[in-house]
C-alpha cells in the first residue's frame, strides 16, 4: 500500500490525492505537521514539505514530480492528454494554479486564516486577506473563460489541469471562500469534480477547530 505524509488543506496534497484516487492505488494517509521538522520526516524530505509519497520502495517529493511519475507508471485512467501541445497546455495550467494562484491566492487566504493558528504564527494579516479575496474574482473569471471555449479547464477531457484547480478551489471552499454565485460555469465546473468517487475523502476531511460550510460535502452545493 502505498504511504502518503499530508496536510488536510494542503492543495498540493490534495492534488496528489486525486491523482491516487483517480487512478485506484489504495493510499494510507499520514498527517505530518511538517512545520514541526520533526527528523523523522525530514530523513524524507530534507525540504520539510508535504506532500511525500512512499510507494513501490520510493519515497517521492514535489506535488509536480508525484503526479507525472505516477502518470507513467499507472497510465490509466490518463490524467494527461497523449498529444504534446495538449499536454503543454496541461503543465501550464497546472503552473498556473499550483504557482500564480497559490501567491496570489491560496497563501493570502487559506494560510492567513488557517495555517497561522495552527503553526501558532499569530493572527491574520488583514491586508493579505482583502487582496487574495480581490485576487479570486479575476482567477475565477478566468477558468470561466476556459470554461465557456472547453468541457474542462484544459480541453475535451478531464486532466491533471482539473485536479490543480480542484484542489486549491476545494481548500477555499472549506473555509468558505468561493464565491460560487459569480461565475455559473466554475460551479458547474466543481459539482462535476466534486461528484466523482476519487473526491469522497477530501470531502469528508475534518480540521480540528475550523468546521467546514453546509455546502462543503453537498454533491448538489
Amino acid at each position: 500500500m502505498a504511504r502518503l505524509y499530508h496536510v488536510p488543506l494542503s492543495p498540493f496534497c490534495r492534488k496528489v490525492r486525486l491523482s491516487l484516487a483517480e487512478k485506484r492505488i489504495e493510499c494510507e494517509l499520514i498527517e505530518e505537521r511538517y512545520w514541526e521538522k520533526d527528523p523523522d520526516f525530514l530523513r524524507r524530505n530534507p525540504a520539510a514539505k508535504v506532500p511525500v509519497l512512499r510507494i513501490d520502495n520510493r519515497t517521492m517529493s514535489e506535488s509536480a514530480a508525484i503526479c507525472e511519475w505516477l502518470e507513467e507508471v499507472y497510465p490509466e485512467p490518463p490524467l494527461m492528454p497523449r498529444d504534446p501541445d495538449q499536454r503543454l497546455e496541461v503543465r501550464r495550467l497546472v503552473a498556473w494554479f499550483d504557482d500564480k494562484f497559490h501567491s496570489e491566492v491560496t497563501s493570502k487566504l487559506l494560510y492567513e486564516r488557517v495555517n497561522k493558528k495552527i503553526m501558532k504564527k499569530g493572527y491574520p494579516d488583514s491586508t493579505n486577506v482583502k487582496a487574495g479575496a480581490a485576487a479570486i474574482k479575476f482567477h475565477l473569471d478566468y477558468m470561466a473563460w476556459l470554461l465557456d471555449h472547453r468541457r474542462w479547464l484544459a480541453g475535451d477531457r478531464m486532466t491533471l489541469a482539473d485536479f490543480a484547480a480542484a484542489a486549491h478551489l476545494s481548500c477555499l471552499d472549506y473555509i468558505s471562500d468561493v464565491d460560487w454565485g459569480r461565475k455559473e460555469q466554475v460551479k458547474d465546473w466543481y459539482a462535476k469534480i466534486k461528484s466523482r468517487p476519487a473526491f469522497r475523502s477530501i470531502l469528508a476531511d475534518q480540521v480540528p477547530g475550523f468546521p467546514p460550510p453546509a455546502h462543503y460535502a453537498d454533491l448538489d452545493f
